[in-house]
């Protein structure tokens, strides 16, 4: 498509590794600004609740949710958003509900829905918008991990108005919508991505 890729194989939350990589993708764009940062981590602890330790909760935390926060506040602080930039990341109904095995990885899209919404409004003088994308139950590697992955797939299907899951490409539609000129006004949201799924 003629687009510049850069691609970086790290650990979020390392520090010398964000500063290289923002190195990197500082000197690639010259003096282009970004304008759009997509937090997309699927790194946690599935163990159940009597064996899951506090350690467990931390990493799943740190990864999926405190490391948004960490490379956001990095950009603004090299000065490398743009003007109107758009901060994305995606949750999921385990932010508000319990399922077995996700207890950690519930407490970190809690997490990650607070610190959203708290970027929302302490980074808007900056011109910076942050919202979540709640997509769907989506047939991903990350989902295959999940015991009991497959009876959420069947339960979220026979949920759904249109009677299919959500894809991959309808999380990444939302992202493109929010990030165009028209979408400048929403912020703060969390907007479910899963064709009706949440309401029945």
């Amino acid at each position: 498509a003629g687009v510049q890729l850069l691609a970086f194989n790290a650990d979020v939350l390392n520090v010398e590794a964000r500063a290289a990589i923002l190195l990197q993708l500082q000197a690639a764009m010259g003096g282009s600004r970004i304008r759009c940062l997509l937090h997309s981590i699927a790194r946690g602890n599935l163990k159940d609740m009597p064996s899951l330790q506090a350690d467990d909760f931390n990493m799943t935390i740190g990864n999926m949710a405190v490391s948004l926060y960490e490379w956001a506040s990095e950009l603004l602080h090299r000065q490398l958003f743009a003007a109107d930039a758009r901060i994305l990341s995606y949750t999921s109904d385990g932010s508000y509900r319990a399922m077995r095995h996700y207890a950690a990885v519930s407490a970190a899209k809690a997490a990650l829905e607070a610190i959203t919404r708290s970027m929302a409004l302490e980074f808007a003088p900056h011109g910076i918008r942050a919202n979540c994308i709640r997509a769907g139950v989506t047939d991903t590697a990350s989902l295959q991990k999940i015991p009991g992955g497959n009876a959420l797939l069947n339960d979220s299907k026979e949920r759904n108005p249109f009677q299919r899951l959500t894809t991959p490409e309808d999380a990444a539609n939302v992202v493109y919508l929010l990030c165009k000129n028209e979408a400048a006004w929403i912020n703060g949201a969390i907007i479910p991505v899963d064709g009706g799924t949440h309401i029945h």
